[in-house]
């Protein structure tokens, strides 16, 4: 079942709102996966420094490693939210601080990595995982999110969306693909890796292959309606954009909304009810097998 959300923005000034804004539409989605939940937040970044999201087996855990990082890494800024833990590191630090977290600290994940991109997910339900992780203060351009109901799975926080599988990029997913295990034998070949058996990181792993390839995230998009088998709504981030693709039959439900301000998308209309002007918004149901591309 599972449900989606994400949300746009045109106009700056509604910056320091996203994080409250996706907050309600998050929770306004949580009969639709009550088992985890997660999200994806576009914030500030800065020249020369890589943002590293980190995820600990505990958020004490998760906190005595952050002063670890503190006394080995100086230069490194590191901000806790629970369990997970947001390394900016200089660019030319990143291959010594991977290195560092696999000697001492190997029970820790880098569950997301970019310029701008701050990645969580956890466990429980969506409003209450927002909550530990602070999504209400955070602020940016853009964000998307995912309230999981695992069917195929355990009810894990490695099966909880959203997946990163490149620099800035993430991808939340509502459906089954059919051909992902002959797919990420493909890409292995190509040297991509997985942390899961899920097939949505499949799916987020294919697209960062394409646009390693040169492609443009909505190319990438485009292609993949050719080697993308099953039934799928995909939303998806990036460091500037923000893109939409269902499949060829579009079984799963999704609508969008746009203003002046912004785009929304949502699994059903009441994630978007509450959002600023949503009364004068045009609102539709994205069509099968099109690409949805918006960038600033």
């Amino acid at each position: 079942m599972c449900g989606i959300v994400g949300l746009f923005l045109k106009d700056p000034a509604l910056e320091p709102e996203l994080g409250h804004l996706t907050e309600t539409m998050l929770a306004t989605l949580s009969d639709r996966g009550p088992d985890s939940a997660g999200f994806a937040v576009y914030g500030e970044g800065r020249i020369g420094e890589t943002k590293l999201t980190l995820r600990g087996p505990s958020a004490s855990a998760m906190a005595d490693i952050a002063e670890h990082i503190r006394r080995a890494f100086t230069d490194a800024d590191v901000e806790l939210f629970d369990t997970h833990a947001v390394a900016s590191i200089e660019d030319q630090s990143v291959g010594k601080f991977e290195e560092w977290l696999a000697q001492h600290a190997p029970a820790v994940d880098i569950v997301g990595r970019g310029k701008r991109m701050a990645l969580f997910k956890e466990v429980g339900l969506p409003e209450k995982v927002a909550e530990r992780f602070g999504l209400g203060a955070m602020k940016g351009t853009h964000a998307i999110g995912h309230t999981r109901m695992a069917t195929e799975s355990a009810v894990t926080t490695d099966g909880a969306h959203p997946y990163s599988t490149g620099k800035d990029q993430c991808l939340v997913h509502n459906g089954s693909l059919s051909n992902h295990n002959n797919l990420r034998r493909i890409l292995k070949r190509e040297g991509l890796t997985f942390e899961t058996e899920n097939d949505t990181e499949v799916a987020a792993g294919y697209l960062t292959w394409r646009m390693r390839e040169g492609l443009s995230l909505g190319d990438a998009l485009k292609v993949s309606l050719q080697d993308l088998d099953g039934f799928y709504t995909f939303v998806v981030g990036t460091e500037n954009g923000f893109g939409v693709l269902r499949d060829g039959i579009a079984c799963k439900p999704a609508i969008m909304a746009e203003t002046d301000r912004y785009v929304a998308f949502g699994s059903e209309y009441r994630a978007l009810a509450g959002l600023p002007g949503i009364e004068n918004a045009r609102v539709w149901e994205p069509e099968p097998a099109t690409v949805y591309f918006w960038e600033r």
